[in-house]
Parts: C-alpha cells; structure tokens; sequence
C-alpha cells in the first residue's frame, strides 16, 4: 500500500522540518569552536522541559510503536507495567541517582564507576554498552521501524532500514546532543498526538464510527481478558509477565537498569542546566509516562478486537495504519512512527560515540588531544555504529514473533549486574574494585545457568534470582578483601538527596495516579 501525495508531501515536510532544525541549533558562534561539552553533552543547557521531552522521544521508538502494539495484542494491557512501572522508577532516580551523578561532574556512567571502583570495570562496562548500543538497540530500532515502512510505502525491507538510517545521521552527525535533544522536543510532540489519532481511530473503528470512548467501552466488553494488568498463573503469556513480580520482583531490575544506569537515558540529565532542572525533567517524562499506554499498547488491543488479518504479532500497528487512517492523516500518524524511530536512533547513535569517545579512546592515548579532535572521533564512531546496525539489523531479528520481548529478555542477562554495581557502588562504601570486576563478570553465566535450571521460571523472575545471587557475591567478595571501607567510596551527604517542594508535588501526583490505575486494572 502506498501513501497518497498529500501524505507523502506531510512526510516529506516533516523529514526536511526535523533536518532544519538540528542543523539550526547546531550552529556555533563566529570564533566558537564545538568542543566535547558542546557535542556530547548539549554544553550542559538543557531545560527540564527539553529533558523530559527528550527522555519520552529517545525511549518511545518502534520498539513501543511497533512492539508494544504487537505485545498489546497477543496478551493486552499487562506490557503497560514496563510504562507505568517506569513513572515512578523515573522519580527513585531523579531522587537518588542524579544528585550523585552530577556532584561528580560526569560524562559517561563508565567514567562514575571508574571514580568508584577502577578503571578495568569502565572498560569493561563501556565494550558492553558500544555493543549493545550497535547490534541490540540500533539494530532493533532500525528493523522494527521498517516493519511498517514496508508496509506503508510498500518498499523493500532493505531501502527501509537504509532511509532510516541516512535520515538519522543527517540532522545529527554534526550537531551532537545539542540537535538530538532540541529536536526531540519536536519530534515528541509529533508522536504523541500523531500516535493519539491512531488510537483515536482505531477506538472509532471498533465501535463502528460512534467514538472513541464508545470504542473504548467495547474494547473492554469484547475483550475484558486483555484488560488485566496482574496475570494469572493460567494465562498462556504468565511467563511473560509473571503475575505480582511485576510489582515486586525483576520488573524493579530491568526498570533501574533501563533508567537509572543507561547512558543514552542518563545523558540528557547530565546535560541539565541544574540538578533542579534535571530532576523536574524526569518528573515531566514520568508523567509522559503515563500517558504512553494509550499510544502504543490499546491500538494494538483494539488490532485484535478488529480481528486483524495478521500473520505476526508485530504487524499489528502497521496494519492499523494501512488499513483505518485515511489519507491526509496517514501522513501525520507515519511521521509519528518515523519521529520515534528516529529520536532514537539519533540518541543511540550519539550515546554509542560519547561512551567509545571518552571511555575507550581518549584513556587509551598516551597524551592529550584537542577537543576539536574528540568530536570528530565522536563522528565517525556514531555513523561506523549506524552502518553496522543497518548490516545486522534484517539477519538479527528477522525471525522474532515479539520482538519487544525478545529485547527485554536479552538484555535481562546483563541488567542484574548492572543495577548490582551501581547500587552497591552509590550506596555501599565497602563495595571494592574486585567484587565489582567478578559481579560483572559474573552477571551472564549467572544468568544462563540460571535459565538453564528453571526453564519455566519467567524471565522477570530469573532476573529478581540472578540480582539476589550477584548481590551475595558482591557482599561477600568485598568483605573477604580489605575490611575497610573502600577509599574511593561516595560520601552522601546530609542534604544531597533532598527536592525542590515543586518535585514532591510532582512526585505525589504520579504515585496517586498510578495506584488509581492498578486498582481499576488490577
């Protein structure tokens, strides 16, 4: 199906829009040269509002338009946890983690733990994150995204990832995180409202042209099996989300990993005017948060209702988009799609050249270089992971029935760890270098052993077993070593966690929400 040429005007406008712009706030002053501050991070001038704009464009990509909707359909509402859950873990590190990690004037969450244990475990933790950055997240991006460029342009899945691609590099290459977050804040709007006429239309649809409200009342009337949040043990997807865990097990790992030690998430508060201004930005993005589940997950509920004629679980939005939105508008709803396939990948892209730049390159020179020199190794590095991501990104995942899950279970072999070093290391002074260096070390063979003995056990739990062993090994290792407390240890001061009466407000106004909707969906 291809899109009609008012739509494909609409598209085109918005790719040459979103161009404009990053290069426009990319631009220097005469006589300024674009140092690492500059491209890496925005030269630490972001407001909150930016940041939580940005935060919500970064995270909300084809792996929620796509794969969300795709979950929404084969199980419903319950894969709205990761949202919602993420709302209040955005305010526990707003609280916590920033405070620290601005204090120490940081640029990479590899350069923290160097601070606090040594430099094996930053490099250890930055060839990590470079990979999983280029051939998880960019590949995933990148693939889901095509899903429905294939679909709606009805061009090859090839030309689809290429044209993604080139798009991202455009306005981003040059400009650093400067252009990604100030484009984000456009592009967030256009995903929010352009992914609500969806919705919209697709409620409308169900309910035969009387609304969306309408629609959505008969959504849960046909369907009331995919309005339970909390699933029982009977449900064919229960391994998926395993009942209460994911209020009180591994949903708690994989959500402080994904928020609280993920660099192309941190980097945006580091580059905050102010710790006020960071944390009121993730108080903003939390309530974003909120909203997201009637973006990415109901479409794909109403997609089943429908009754689809899909033959995999994530064609699901893709077919609402070729299917229920009438020309005119399909070129508004298709640059949501595309505006969060590409602040992601803008901000992957980014993130992967920042950490390579700072934590693998300029350590490993025996002297000092420009920064001038910094950027353009920042450069090259972010379009070397696009094109690699672009290679892999068919073969890699071609095969998945879900890929969103795919995503989570994956990265869950390694988030228990991640979330064990950053824990113990903020908040434990007798954490020691050693300990950290075998917990990292550890967290994949703990893992696969442990799915290995419980294959039936739910990957969110296998993660709560795998976070709970670490922690032991962590505890123990660093009390059979040196028995004092550990010299590069983080002194947390009287005050250094205490916020402005405007983030408590916010805070307070999220939790409430969020028990509201876990006693309606429970």
């Amino acid at each position: 199906m291809n899109l009609s040429t008012i739509d494909i005007i609409i598209f085109i406008a918005y790719g040459c829009l979103i161009i404009f712009i990053g290069l426009w706030v990319s631009r220097e002053k005469k006589g300024h040269t674009k140092d690492s501050s500059d491209y890496f991070l925005a030269g630490k001038s972001l407001p909150w509002w930016a940041i939580g704009a940005s935060l919500i464009a970064s995270n909300i990509s084809a792996e929620q338009f796509i794969g969300m909707s795709g979950s929404g359909f084969a199980l419903g509402l319950g894969i709205a946890t990761y949202e919602w859950m993420a709302a209040l873990t955005l305010l526990i590190v707003a609280k916590y983690f920033l405070p620290i990690f601005l204090k120490k004037g940081i640029f990479t969450l590899p350069q923290l733990l160097e601070q606090r244990y040594d430099g094996r475990i930053r490099t250890i933790l930055a060839v990590f994150w470079v990979f999983l950055y280029t051939f998880v997240n960019l590949s995933t991006v990148l693939y889901l995204s095509s899903l429905a460029l294939t679909v709606v342009l009805g061009i090859t899945m090839w030309q689809s990832i290429i044209g993604l691609a080139v798009m991202a590099v455009a306005y981003s290459i040059y400009g650093g995180l400067k252009a990604v977050a100030w484009t984000d804040v456009v592009q967030v709007v256009f995903l929010i409202f352009g992914g609500l006429v969806t919705t919209y239309l697709a409620l409308d649809a169900v309910s035969e042209g009387a609304g969306a409200l309408k629609g959505l009342s008969l959504l849960f009337e046909k369907a009331p099996e995919k309005f339970d949040m909390i699933l029982s043990k009977n449900n064919p997807f229960y391994k998926d989300l395993p009942g209460i865990s994911v209020l009180v097990g591994g949903m708690w790992i994989a959500n402080l990993s994904y928020w609280g030690c993920n660099q192309y998430i941190i980097q945006r508060a580091l580059a905050a005017k102010s710790i006020g201004e960071a944390q009121k930005g993730l108080a903003f993005a939390g309530y974003l948060k909120l909203l997201i589940p009637m973006v990415v997950v109901i479409p794909g509920i109403a997609a089943f209702v429908l009754g689809a004629d899909i033959n995999r679980y994530d064609a699901a939005y893709p077919w609402l988009l070729a299917n229920l939105v009438p020309t005119g508008i399909k070129g508004l709803a298709f640059a949501a799609l595309i505006a969060a396939a590409l602040s992601s990948l803008s901000s992957m892209m980014n993130s992967t050249a920042t950490i390579f730049t700072m934590d693998l390159y300029k350590p490993s020179l025996k002297k000092d270089v420009s920064e001038s020199h910094l950027v353009m190794v920042g450069r090259i590095v972010g379009v070397s992971a696009m094109v690699i991501a672009v290679i892999v990104a068919q073969p890699l995942l071609g095969g998945e029935e879900q890929v969103f899950q795919f995503i989570q279970k994956y990265t869950g072999y390694v988030s228990p760890g991640i979330v064990v070093l950053f824990l113990f290391g903020l908040f434990w002074k007798r954490a020691s270098a050693t300990a950290a260096i075998w917990t990292a070390i550890a967290s994949v063979p703990f893992s696969v052993v442990v799915d290995l003995t419980f294959p039936s056990m739910p990957f969110i739990d296998q993660m709560g077993v795998v976070f709970l062993m670490l922690s032991l090994l962590m505890v123990v290792i660093s009390l059979t070593g040196d028995k004092a407390i550990s010299p590069k240890a983080i002194n947390l001061e009287k005050d250094l966690f205490t916020t402005s009466p405007w983030f408590n407000a916010f805070a307070m106004g999220i939790v409430m929400i969020l028990a509201v909707l876990y006693i309606i969906f429970w």
